[in-house]
């Protein structure tokens, strides 16, 4: 299981692209997808794949959204996230 960044963010830009325009995937589908179903395994994940969600959207190639809206890209995002493609 390859964790580095640039696995990391082609694996959420596929999955992003994969579900489509308009809707978003969960950072854990990431995890999943990199390290299957076993939680323990897939839970050390979650950080990193904020990690590299965040700078995505800093690069303009995700958003990175918080009760469907974007979240600043510069502050500290806590709480439930989803990942998707920029709208527009």
């Amino acid at each position: 299981m390859s964790t580095d960044r640039a696995t990391l963010a082609d694996t959420i830009l596929r999955l992003c692209a994969e579900r489509g325009a308009e809707k978003s995937i969960c950072p854990s589908e990431v995890a999943r997808a990199l390290a299957g179903n076993d939680e323990k395994i897939w839970r050390l994940l979650m950080h990193p794949i904020r990690e590299a969600a965040m700078a995505l959207a800093r690069e303009g190639r995700i958003a990175v959204l918080r009760k469907g809206k974007p979240v600043p890209v510069d502050d500290p995002v806590r709480g439930v996230i989803r990942l998707a493609l920029p709208r527009g």
